[in-house]
């Protein structure tokens, strides 16, 4: 009995202690800063500074993007309209930019044009469809026929000479008669006070 004790004494295995030096190297260094918040992480972000809206549509979404309030969007549109109207290029739309585009409208701003009367001529000729007569019916829609006509041949003749005009103002510039021609058109069969931007010069003023 003494043996099977002294046996059974001795084949017990000592306790072995956990390694604490173990557990305490695999555990990783704090990094001693707070983590910090999304807005303090977005705000240290650098990169190049986008672009100015090459549309309302287009800077409305910007703006909703920054959540920015009421007044604010007023404010910048407000802004953005007042430079468009005073021809910044910045905020003109791509058709309009540069200085080949400026001199167009400066040469169409200082001519008087019967195609300026397009519009109004159009709101007279609904009218007169929608009155009982048939006689103011015929009427109207002869003389809206030849008004037409006449707009139709001074759009030409402005575009001719708008275009020889550009290619002598500049001549190493890469012109298109047909472009120029219906930019003239367009910029001319508008009223004058509706243009975008402003006209710079008065009817009447030569240009260089």
């Amino acid at each position: 009995m003494r043996f099977l004790r002294r046996n059974s004494a001795d084949t017990e295995a000592p306790a072995t202690e956990p390694a604490a030096e173990g557990t305490d190297s695999t555990r990783t260094a704090g990094k001693g800063r707070p983590t910090p918040k999304r807005r303090e992480a977005q705000g240290r972000r650098s990169g190049p500074v986008p672009p100015p809206p090459r549309t309302q549509r287009e800077a409305f979404k910007r703006m909703r993007g920054n959540k920015v309030s009421k007044e604010e969007r007023r404010a910048a549109a407000t802004e953005r309209r007042q430079r468009m109207m005073a021809g910044d290029d910045k905020y003109l739309l791509p058709r309009d930019r540069g200085p080949l585009k400026a001199y167009i409208r400066d040469l169409v701003d200082s001519r008087r044009n019967l195609m300026g009367l397009f519009m109004p001529l159009a709101i007279l000729v609904f009218v007169a469809l929608l009155t009982p007569s048939l006689a103011v019916q015929r009427y109207a829609t002869l003389a809206t026929t030849f008004m037409l006509i006449a707009m139709i041949i001074e759009g030409l003749i402005l575009g001719r000479i708008v275009t020889r005009k550009v290619r002598e103002k500049f001549p190493t510039e890469p012109i298109k008669g047909i472009s120029i021609g219906w930019y003239s058109f367009i910029r001319a069969s508008q009223l004058r006070r509706l243009r975008v931007p402003k006209p710079r010069v008065k009817p009447g003023d030569a240009i260089k």
